[in-house]
């Protein structure tokens, strides 16, 4: 029996993650406002024992000027994640061990209130919060925020690393025993054991100290999405966990070897940083059951959709007269600061000569993010391979439809990874850190109580 467990994250997109789910019978179509739906969706995933449950966001909507494309995609109206867990967090009766993990980006917000928003939750779920770090990569969100244009991804990667010091800072701003809280002496707090930053620096200037007191965990789970270089130095140096997108066990393999390897410059212990690789499962008892879900799901592409996955790649080409049964006419090369998910999918288009239809096909699962179609023990199988030989610590599972497809995870997968000893029977602890294993940091402003300098 291994004494290693996994750790797994359910991904929750609304509907689900293939690019048609809203059309299946098995999806709820207005998930995105429906708080019944995360509610079903978060009391699954924690009777699956299930680390936590995670919500993506960008504070825009994606139109690349193909209105037919855009008028038959299901993902345009949505919930803001903090609100939305922070409102499962004070519903005790929902869930109790399930840890909380939204998404909130360096570039688009204000890390006071960032810190206070996470610390709030971190308190509301009684220590089961998690902040995905992003930088937002789509360079149509800058007009909500009186931008003129998108920084560059330099800037933003330079921006982030600063935002991350200026929230823990300021999530420390009370040592852990600053309240007292005596009505016999009548002393609330001690005024010695409260710090204000005061940070200035290139982006930010920042005075602290934050009114709310330090959250359970210390700070909330510090989680961080991207392959890129900048995107794994900014990992290395702060996330606790990283999602990542990879469809081979050498490619895995190579990243999690380069991401575990950059961490002691900053030092860090390898175990500190926990590598969640995204699977997209489609589950059938039998193989042909599964191929032939696959199958219906993909016939509920609908053209113009599937051609609106491949934009981002040519940007400003006019899709609509490829021949979807031949390969793309060109391939261009990903051009300068594009995301890592760019050379991916167009190293892939080059090397297998895919048609444009296969293409599309291939990113409608999970936006190139690695699907598995199979039994519970296929999928299972191919877990335990990555998980025992040096590609990943555990999975950010993306249920291809929702609700349908997280029940069948949990009620045919889970069980066959418990019985090979792979993944746990019962939650271990209290809080997110401590089910993932992960250390609660030490207040920066305290060392064994004592003010540092």
């Amino acid at each position: 029996m291994s004494q290693r467990k996994l750790r797994l994250g359910a991904f929750i997109m609304a509907t689900g993650h293939h690019v048609a789910a809203w059309r299946h019978p098995g999806s709820q179509v207005d998930s995105g406002v429906n708080i019944d739906h995360y509610i079903e969706v978060a009391r699954t995933a924690e009777r699956g024992l299930f680390d936590q449950v995670f919500v993506a966001d960008t504070p825009g909507v994606g139109f690349h000027g193909d209105e037919e494309a855009f008028s038959r995609q299901g993902r345009v109206s949505y919930f803001e994640p903090v609100t939305l867990w922070a409102a499962l967090s004070a519903l005790s009766a929902v869930t109790r061990h399930i840890g909380f993990v939204a998404t909130a980006s360096t570039t688009y917000e204000d890390p006071f209130l960032l810190a206070r928003k996470f610390a709030s939750l971190d308190h509301l779920s009684k220590g089961r919060a998690a902040w995905n770090v992003v930088t937002t990569s789509a360079d149509n969100v800058h007009g909500n925020f009186g931008l003129d244009r998108h920084p560059d991804p330099a800037s933003r990667y330079e921006q982030a690393h600063e935002f991350i010091d200026v929230v823990k800072g300021l999530w420390d701003s009370f040592e852990d025993d600053a309240f007292q809280r005596d009505p016999v002496s009548g002393k609330y707090f001690d005024p010695a054991k409260l710090h204000a930053i005061n940070h200035s620096g290139k982006y930010f200037k920042v005075a602290g100290p934050l009114n709310l007191e330090r959250p359970p965990q210390g700070y909330p789970v510090i989680v961080q999405a991207g392959s890129s270089e900048p995107g794994r130095e900014l990992a290395a140096a702060s996330a606790e966990a990283i999602f990542t997108a990879w469809t081979s066990l050498a490619e895995a393999q190579a990243f999690y070897r380069d991401v575990k390897g950059r961490l002691a410059r900053y030092g860090r212990r390898p175990e500190q940083l926990l590598v969640l690789p995204g699977i997209s499962p489609v589950i059938g008892r039998t193989q042909e059951e599964a191929e032939a879900k696959w199958a219906k799901l993909q016939g509920l592409i609908h053209p113009s959709v599937g051609l609106n996955t491949l934009h981002t790649f040519w940007p400003g080409e006019d899709l609509s007269s490829w021949d979807l049964d031949a390969p793309p006419p060109y391939i261009p090369e990903p051009p300068p600061g594009r995301n890592s998910r760019a050379h991916v999918v167009l190293e892939l288009a080059r090397r297998d000569r895919l048609t444009v239809r296969q293409l599309y096909e291939y990113l409608a699962g999970a936006r190139g993010h690695w699907v598995v179609v199979g039994t519970p023990q296929t999928i299972a199988d191919r877990m335990q391979e990555w998980f025992e030989n040096g590609a990943a610590d555990g999975f950010n599972v993306m249920p291809p439809v929702l609700p349908e497809s997280l029940v069948e995870f949990v009620d045919l997968v889970i069980p066959e990874l418990q019985r090979r000893g792979l993944f746990r029977t019962a939650y271990e602890g209290r809080t997110l850190r401590e089910n993932l294993g992960l250390e609660r940091p030490v207040n920066q402003f305290s060392v064994k109580g004592r003010k540092v300098a």
